[in-house]
């Protein structure tokens, strides 16, 4: 199942060029990693810092998670070489797309 929302996500990354402004993966094998960073991050980060943000994400009622996922997607745009974001903006509207999509097809695939 991890393989499958693995694919899912390259997918997603390698298409939001076409759709976000600022965003851009130079091959599919970019994407593929940067899919496995996003990946990875949201199963073992993601949980902890979800945690520790908890106060914060009351007050903001959940929107706070938005900002998290935009950090994750920024903070991986600036180790891989061949994925670039050109502003945190792009990245909140990139990671809420990519969070859309991934959402929406693993709603059909369980």
């Amino acid at each position: 199942m991890i393989l499958l929302r693995w694919f899912i996500t390259t997918l997603a990354i390698f298409a939001l060029p076409f759709f976000v402004q600022g965003i851009s993966v130079s091959s599919i094998l970019t994407a593929v990693i940067v899919a496995a960073c996003l990946v990875f991050l949201n199963l073992i980060v993601k949980p902890i810092v979800t945690i520790l943000t908890l106060p914060l994400n009351i007050l903001t009622l959940g929107l706070f998670s938005i900002i998290i996922n935009g950090a994750f997607f920024w903070f991986v745009a600036q180790i891989i070489k061949g994925f670039t974001v050109a502003s945190f903006t792009a990245a909140i509207i990139g990671a809420f797309v990519i969070s859309v999509v991934t959402w929406i097809i693993n709603h059909f695939i369980d």
